[in-house]
């Protein structure tokens, strides 16, 4: 947890896509810090970031984001958002990054949270604090229990169950952070895609025929991976992720309570419970 010293220090946000940066921007000014957004070109919103203290940079610019972040007084940072693991041809490397070159490499022939915690790194060596949601923005994190008028009912709760152990089986591999599980039958897997293409894969499966069940069973179950660095690529939930739901016509989500993010939950709640889907945050 930060102590009184850096809590009058602004906190430096290397921001991705999606709304996560900025509802985490938003949370530390209710809390009397002053957030500086480092948008990555290409994926930040460049309307929604306008709003707050920002810079622009590509992903591989660690030494200008760096130089940027210090004149700013910022020694906490995090890494929030949406981003598509770049290839190296789409690296946008300054001097400091040509010096890593080998150390970036490593990183990208492993998973995404070895390229992750890789990175995060390079910033600890450069004199940062790396901090997560769940020291700067506990208020995101999802709850214990039911947050919606609609329950889960046994065979979901059972789904749920399912989808927990098949995520900490697969932990090790690296692969995703979320499953959808129908009846006990576990449909699909998270890949690189991410959620949102994850429930577009139900949605197709439904309309090709391939996928048989019924409208309104199954489990979108997210968790975070055994061993994960829980600073970095916490699974996210919110508004979006309920209209994937109702696309796929499955009967709600089961996310980890604690290690979940959610963006928007007035929101996300409105929209699930108009159309009687459940949100469920699984106690650890």
């Amino acid at each position: 947890m930060t102590d009184q010293t850096d809590n009058a220090k602004p906190v430096g946000l290397i921001a991705g896509g999606g709304t996560l940066p900025f509802a985490l921007a938003d949370s530390l000014r209710a809390r009397g810090r002053v957030p500086v957004l480092i948008g990555l070109k290409g994926y930040c919103d460049p309307q929604r970031i306008a709003n707050y203290r920002h810079h622009w940079y590509s992903v591989g610019q660690f030494g200008s984001i760096m130089s940027a972040l210090r004149d700013e007084g910022c020694s906490d940072i995090t890494f929030i958002g949406t981003l598509v693991r770049p290839a190296l041809r789409d690296l946008r490397f300054d001097w400091t990054a040509v010096r890593l070159i080998p150390r970036i490499l490593r990183g990208l022939r492993g998973g995404d949270d070895h390229l992750l915690s890789a990175t995060a790194r390079v910033f600890e060596q450069g004199g940062f604090r790396v901090l997560g949601v769940r020291e700067l923005a506990p208020d995101l994190l999802m709850p214990v229990g039911c947050l919606t008028s609609t329950q889960p009912d046994a065979a979901s709760l059972a789904d749920a169950v399912t989808g927990r152990a098949l995520l900490q089986a697969i932990s090790p591999f690296d692969v995703g952070q979320a499953a959808v599980v129908i009846d006990g039958h576990v449909v699909s897997i998270e890949d690189i895609a991410g959620t949102d293409a994850l429930l577009a894969r139900i949605k197709e499966l439904r309309a090709s025929g391939r996928l048989r069940a019924k409208p309104g069973r199954g489990v979108l179950v997210k968790a975070p991976k055994q061993g994960q660095d829980l600073r970095l690529d916490l699974p996210a939930l919110g508004p979006v992720t309920v209209k994937g739901l109702i696309d796929a016509g499955l009967a709600g989500m089961a996310v980890a309570a604690g290690h979940s993010v959610v963006a928007e939950p007035q929101a996300m709640v409105a929209a699930a419970d108009a159309a009687g889907l459940f949100i469920v945050g699984l106690d650890s």
